[in-house]
């Protein structure tokens, strides 16, 4: 519950940060317009567009964490949850290649059901527990579209 609640009040204070920055981003960017010059408008343009997609990407991860946690409770009440066995090391993760042992069966549950969300859900979690994050992420991306 306090990494909850920690996580959470992270997530409020960087989304804090961003609308002020996006406040004083937009101020300055309405002054650079304004001047007329080419370059300075230019970079104007530039300084309310970067923002904007910096509002995109942390919404996105926003709904990604979300969703990716509501999938992780409906699990964790199935009992669906994953156990991964072996020697961790100071970071929390698993040794690499106690890590790769556990891999397969998740693999092959998706290979064997492409559309059940949860054999996606556990294969995500298995690259993330093998350090491959950003396999993990496109895998839980397909089980949250699955779900």
């Amino acid at each position: 519950m306090r990494a909850r609640l920690t996580t959470i009040l992270g997530v409020i204070g960087m989304s804090a940060l961003l609308a002020i920055y996006m406040w004083a981003a937009g101020y300055q960017a309405s002054v650079m317009v304004t001047t007329g010059e080419p370059v300075i408008v230019i970079m104007g343009v530039a300084l309310i567009v970067f923002p904007l997609i910096g509002a995109w990407a942390l919404v996105r991860e926003l709904l990604f964490g979300v969703r990716s946690s509501r999938l992780a409770r409906i699990l964790d009440e199935e009992d669906g949850l994953p156990s991964f066995e072996g020697h961790v090391r100071p970071s929390g993760r698993l040794n690499r290649s106690d890590a790769d042992k556990a891999f397969p069966q998740f693999a092959r549950a998706v290979e064997e059901t492409p559309e059940d969300w949860r054999a996606w859900f556990r294969l995500g979690l298995a690259y993330d527990v093998c350090g491959d994050r950003r396999r993990a992420r496109v895998a839980i991306r397909k089980a949250i579209a699955l779900a």
